[in-house]
């Protein structure tokens, strides 16, 4: 059973209702009888993995809550073209308001989760688990990562706080992959946060080793080189590729031997899923 972790749930749709209603729906409120009632059908039009349907129905239950939802999939079930998502019924105004905010919303978290989901299928004969990034739609990174979840990834650091990830640009401004890493020795142990750092080369991956890193990025290598760096590595740490992985064969990655495979297209690129609401 998936679980979204968003406190702040209400205050997003409000504003992104907000965003699309304006000062009001004008072409609703003066064609639909204020009392007028529909019921309606969320389609998938092709197959994937939903994600986002408790956010949808949040999204009428803030409109009217005399909007009633029936769910016929859950987060993280798989359907096919033509699958019945949800049925709607109640206020046709409240509905007709929500209805793109409800579908953007859902169809983007099904886009994140289907694509997620290709990308597990892909490794399943591996050991290699696929990651995301912050590479993720502003303000909405908790909707992301949860699709991600959906779709049966993993979710790497949530922000610049969960995590120590010390990448090219650090190791320039620090001096040195060593002088970084030594850099991370009290909040390391304060936090107990694993030290992760971005490599590019055999030779840094080496001092990484030497400096102490318990996650080793292998950020653009070829599969050559990303093979070298796991024998080199020898699993005195865990071992990450990286660089536009949403454009290479996943599985000829994860046969090199990573643990896992970080992928910024899952989230900030997705294409959203198909889905429709149609009135009966």
């Amino acid at each position: 059973m998936h679980k979204l972790d968003f406190p702040d749930l209400d205050n997003f749709i409000r504003n992104t209702l907000d965003e699309d209603v304006g000062s009001g729906d004008v072409t609703t409120n003066h064609c639909v009888p204020e009392a007028a009632v529909s019921k309606g059908k969320f389609i998938a039009k092709e197959s994937g993995v939903v994600s986002g349907v408790g956010v949808m129905c949040r999204v009428f239950q803030l409109l009217d809550d005399a909007v009633n939802i029936t769910l016929f999939a859950n987060d993280g079930d798989t359907v096919s073209a033509g699958d019945v998502i949800a049925e709607i019924s109640g206020p046709s105004r409240a509905i007709l308001t929500g209805e793109r905010t409800a579908l953007n919303i859902l169809q983007h978290m099904s886009g994140i989760a289907t694509k997620t989901a290709k990308a597990v299928q892909e490794v399943n004969k591996t050991n290699a688990q696929i990651l995301d990034t912050r590479k993720t739609t502003p303000g909405m990174r908790s909707l992301d990562k949860y699709a991600v979840t959906c779709g049966g990834g993993t979710n790497h650091r949530f922000n610049l706080a969960d995590g120590i990830l010390i990448k090219d640009n650090h190791i320039r401004a620090a001096g040195g992959i060593t002088e970084a890493v030594r850099c991370m020795d009290n909040v390391r142990a304060e936090r107990n946060l694993n030290v992760e750092v971005e490599t590019e080369t055999l030779k840094q991956v080496e001092e990484a080793l030497e400096a102490g890193a318990d996650i080793i990025m292998l950020d653009n290598m070829s599969l050559e080189t990303m093979s070298q760096a796991v024998k080199l590595v020898n699993g005195r740490a865990k071992t990450e590729a990286s660089g536009n992985m949403g454009d290479r064969s996943l599985n000829e990655v994860a046969e090199t031997g990573v643990d896992y495979i970080s992928i910024g297209a899952l989230t900030h690129s997705v294409k959203a899923m198909d889905i429709s609401l149609k009135f009966e």
